[in-house]
Formats: C-alpha cells, sequence, structure tokens
C-alpha cells in the first residue's frame, strides 16, 4: 500500500474533520490576550495566525498540485525537491509529489546557496518548490541550476520571474485523484543525513518505508483519532514528519507551529488541547529553565489533555526528563532512536512503562530487531560498547547514486548506524556515542556522551559538547565546551572540581565557555566545535554573547 493511500482513506472517512493546522504567534493580534482570541475550526482571520484544512481539502491540494505537475510533464521516478517553512502547504505539497509516482526530496531550510545547488545536483531534482524566505537563496543560483531545473513552482507572492506562482496555477487544476498507480515498492523520497559529518548523503526511501513508519509510530503510542499533535521540529527531516504518520494513520489532527519558545509551545498545546508533544531536548530545557526562573506560571495553562511528551535525534539526559517529571508528573514520556537511514520515529524506543530506565533508548521498536557487533561483526557479550545495527522495513533501499557508502551500511539487510551502544543485563541499550566521536586519549576510550551527560547534572550549566583535541603526549584530550544558563559567571575551577567524581581518565582537560551549536533536529554540530578550536590555540573561558 502506498501512503498515498492513508490520505485518501482519511479524506473519505472523516472529509469535513480538520486534518492539519498552522499557527504562528508572531501573527496573533497584540490587543488580545491568547486565550480571549475567539477562533473557530478552519478560521482564516487574524492576519493568518491560523490556519487549518480538513481531510478532505488536504487531499484535494495534494490532488491539484499532482495533477499540475503531471501537466507541466513530471514523470514516475523524477525528482520534486521542496523547500520550505513547516507551513499548512508543506505536507499536501510533498503528498502531492507522491501522487504522481514521483519522488519527493526535502531539502533543509537553513541550507545556503551552494547546498541548496549541491543536495539538488545530487539527487537530480528536476523540479524545485520553494517559499519566499528562500528567494535570495535560490535567486543566487538561479543561473547555474537553470540546466537541470526545469520548473520552479513558488509557494507566495510574487514569485521572481524564473519561477511560477504556485497557488493560482494548483487552484486551476482539478481536484479528482491522478490515474496514476502505486504500490508499496515504489521509490517515495529522498531524505537528506544531518550534514553532521560533512557533506550530506542522499537516502532513498521506498512507500512501504513510510508506511512503516506509521505503523511502528502508532504502535508506540496508541494514537487515537481523537489525539492531538502538536508538530514543532521541521518537516524536512524524518522525525518530525514520521511521528506525525502515527497520527496520519488513524485521522488524528496536527497542529504545526511556526515558533519554539516556551511560551508559545505551552499556549499553543493549552489553546489547541494538544495530547502528544514530541520535543527536542534544547526546547525542553528552555521550559524547564523558563519555569524555575518564574517567568512562566504552569497554572496559567491546561494542560490537561497533553498525555504524552517524547524526544528524539539525540541523546536525553536523564536529568532533564527527572526535571520534566517534577513539574509535569502526569506525562507519559518515550525516547525514540531512529536514523534518517532507518526512518526515523523508533527502531528503537525506551516504552511508556520504562521510565524507570530513563537514561537507555530502549529496546528494538515495533516490527524491528537489533544487535550490537564488534568490529569483526560478531555480536559482542551484555556490558560491552559495540556498534548498534537495526533490522527492520524502515531500512532505506541505498544511499542514492553511492553504492560504495550504500555497501559500507548496509549488510545483509542489516544497517550499521556508526552509533556506540551497550545492553544492560535487562536488555535495555544505552547510546554511548557516535563511532567517529570516540576520543583515544592515552591509549583509553572516552565516550563523550557519557561526559556530557554528567555535566549536564550541574544546575548551572544549560548546554556541553565534548570534543577530542589532538595532544602531543595522549593522542587527544577531551575539551568541554560549556554553554552556561542565563546569570551564571564561568569559573573553570568550579567545574573541574564538579568533574573530580569522574574516574581521571574520564575527566576533561580543558574548559571552554562558549555557545553549543545545534542543527534543526537538535544534534550538536560537532564538526563546527572541531573546526573552531581543534589545530589552534584555545582561549578558555570565552564568552558570546
Amino acid at each position: 500500500m502506498p501512503i498515498t493511500a492513508i490520505l485518501e482513506k482519511n479524506a473519505a472517512l472523516f472529509g469535513p474533520d480538520e486534518a492539519l493546522a498552522e499557527v504562528n504567534p508572531e501573527l496573533a493580534p497584540q490587543e488580545t490576550p491568547w486565550r480571549e482570541l475567539n477562533l473557530v475550526e478552519g478560521d482564516h482571520h487574524h492576519h493568518g495566525y491560523r490556519k487549518a484544512i480538513t481531510w478532505a481539502g488536504f487531499d484535494e491540494r495534494a490532488n491539484q498540485l499532482a495533477n499540475l505537475l503531471l501537466q507541466r510533464g513530471v514523470k514516475r521516478g523524477d525528482k520534486v525537491a521542496i523547500l520550505l517553512m513547516n507551513c499548512i502547504e508543506w505536507l499536501p505539497i510533498y503528498f502531492g509529489v507522491l501522487k504522481t509516482g514521483a519522488i519527493a526530496v526535502p531539502l533543509n531550510f537553513r541550507y545556503s546557496s551552494g547546498e541548496i545547488r549541491y543536495c539538488l545536483g545530487l539527487a537530480d531534482a528536476s523540479v524545485l518548490i520553494f517559499g519566499p524566505e528562500f528567494s535570495d537563496r535560490v535567486s543566487a543560483i538561479s543561473g547555474e541550476i537553470a540546466d537541470s531545473i526545469r520548473l520552479c513552482l513558488f509557494v507566495g507572492e510574487n514569485p521572481p520571474p524564473y519561477a511560477l506562482g504556485y497557488e493560482a496555477l494548483s487552484a486551476a487544476q482539478p481536484k479528482s485523484k491522478p490515474e496514476i498507480p502505486l504500490c508499496d515498492g515504489d521509490d517515495a523520497a529522498i531524505y537528506f543525513s544531518s550534514g553532521t559529518t560533512g557533506f550530506p548523503k542522499a537516502i532513498l526511501h521506498s512507500h512501504a518505508s513510510l508506511v512503516s513508519a506509521c505503523v511502528t509510530e502508532q504502535a508506540h503510542h496508541g494514537q487515537t483519532k481523537e489525539d492531538i499533535f502538536l508538530c514543532i521540529p521541521p518537516l524536512y527531516h524524518t522525525g518530525a514528519k514520521m511521528h506525525w504518520f502515527g497520527s496520519l494513520l488513524v485521522g488524528g489532527r496536527g497542529v504545526l507551529l511556526r515558533g519554539t519558545s516556551p511560551r508559545w509551545i505551552l499556549e499553543i498545546a493549552c489553546r489547541e488541547k494538544a495530547s502528544v508533544v514530541w520535543l527536542l531536548v534544547p526546547w525542553a530545557q528552555d521550559i524547564l529553565d523558563a519555569i524555575d526562573r518564574g517567568e512562566m506560571n504552569l497554572a496559567d495553562y491546561d494542560l490537561r489533555a497533553w498525555r504524552l511528551m517524547h524526544i528524539g535525534a539525540q541523546p536525553v539526559p536523564p536529568s532533564l526528563i527527572r526535571r520534566w517529571k517534577e513539574h509535569f508528573p502526569a506525562h507519559e514520556y518515550d525516547t525514540n532512536y531512529g536514523l534518517s537511514e532507518s526512518i526515523g520515529p523508533g527502531s528503537v524506543h525506551l516504552g511508556l512503562e520504562n521510565v524507570h530506565k530513563v537514561g537507555a533508548i530502549g529496546k528494538a521498536g515495533f516490527g524491528w530487531q537489533t544487535k550490537i557487533v564488534g568490529e569483526d561483526g560478531a555480536l559482542v557479550p551484555r556490558g560491552e560498547v559495540g556498534e548498534l545495527c537495526v533490522l527492520g522495513p524502515g531500512v532505506m533501499k541505498c544511499y542514492y547514486k553511492d553504492p560504495e557508502a550504500t555497501a559500507a551500511v548496509l549488510k545483509n539487510g542489516w544497517l550499521h548506524t556508526g552509533d556506540m551502544a551497550m545492553e544492560d543485563e535487562d536488555g535495555f541499550i544505552f547510546l554511548v556515542d557516535r563511532k567517529k566521536d570516540v576520543i583515544i586519549t592515552g591509549g583509553e576510550n572516552l565516550y563523550p556522551v557519557q561526559i556530557e551527560d554528567f555535566l549536564r547534572g550541574n544546575e548551572k550549566i544549560k548546554d556541553v559538547a565534548v570534543i577530542g583535541l589532538a595532544d602531543a603526549r595522549l593522542g587527544e584530550i577531551a575539551a568541554a565546551i560549556i554553554e552556561l544558563k542565563p546569570g551564571f559567571a564561568p569559573n573553570e575551577a568550579e567545574i573541574m572540581a564538579f568533574c573530580a567524581e569522574l574516574p581521571r581518565y574520564k575527566r576533561p582537560r580543558r574548559i571552554i565557555f562558549d555557545l553549543v551549536p545545534r542543527n534543526p533536529t537538535g544534534k550538536i554540530e560537532k564538526p563546527k566545535l572541531r573546526q573552531k578550536y581543534a589545530g589552534g590555540s584555545v582561549v578558555d573561558q570565552q564568552i558570546h554573547g
């Protein structure tokens, strides 16, 4: 079954029900308190503060775009790139591309002009659909991509000379489903790796892989038609969209929040009666910090509908969840482990009933298998560190046009993740670190995530990243880049004293006070830190902002 069939089923069963809403707090009328805004479902007033579409409207918009693309010569197997901020148009456009038999190619909204050009070329994209936020970046390369991109559609007013207006052209197309036969084995989407190790790779997934994400997510978290999913992370990434897929499967409503401030998250969760919220570590931390500073009072928000907070995309500090449960004791909690190569929503997950194992990423997800292997490919004993491998219905088909890279990670169907992990006596998997991030100091392996988790237990530390720096005697030493919470002054001696509880070989040899950069999916951008600090003199206690 292609994933488009699920959308069509929802349109048939729940046609007039609201499917998606987009909420932009920046556009809310300033003269009216948020809780007094009298918005009804589907209201398009208040300067676009809230936009919504029904399941029937969602499917019709997807059909109209599909018919437009087919009219313009798009055919099965063509690649259609999508470069949009989260918005009400994003998902109908994505499903419209899939309905043509073409392959959707979502692009990271932080890409520079050069990165956009590179990824368009890597994916062999022939169509680009983009929004006004990217006009300058696309215009800068419009001449270079003119030979390969035969159609540019602009989602907004006043398209540039080289693009056509999406709204007017698609609105003129029939709302009926195009007669393009699809099956679950058909290619569906190309996602790009996060690029934290250099140039991103193009990851090819089938319709069956996308459908498996729907099934896995819903099996883990039991979404029903009544659940309301608050989606905050970027839709170009597998994480956010694949978790929403659990709601798609059952016809549950989704709300796209444009913005990540703690107040907005709680305001919209309250207003929309969100029951499932997927957060990244920095956002959860910001919410807790704002509450602890007295900037927000939980009594001001009716959050009784919110039943599940879950986090993925990165290791989750146990101290963060302990703090969260203190403020939100009624919340169920889950953490999910997945890669773009394994479609995102939980090839491994903790499980709602296993909050006592916070710190672990969990066990094999629904329909998945796991193993941990050594350098020789053999299973390692429980308690020892090895590389985590996963096998399941959401494993990618390949790295597009890169058979060598594909062969390096796909072996007999098993995806070798590059993540170092260990399994405890109860069968729970703990993520230790990325294989490439392991620091070898004086012959000892250091796993930065373990040191980072320890340091986050310091009440003055907001975020931390541990990287290896070259050392003539030890080969490498561990350096901790520490971002302090507001109001705290840097004090290297105090941090070193805090680290005295660690075994001596695990203690950071350098302390650097700086901001910790993260990408849009919340992963620490360690290559940026290595580029900044490795190879040159390190200025300790450097403070920015």
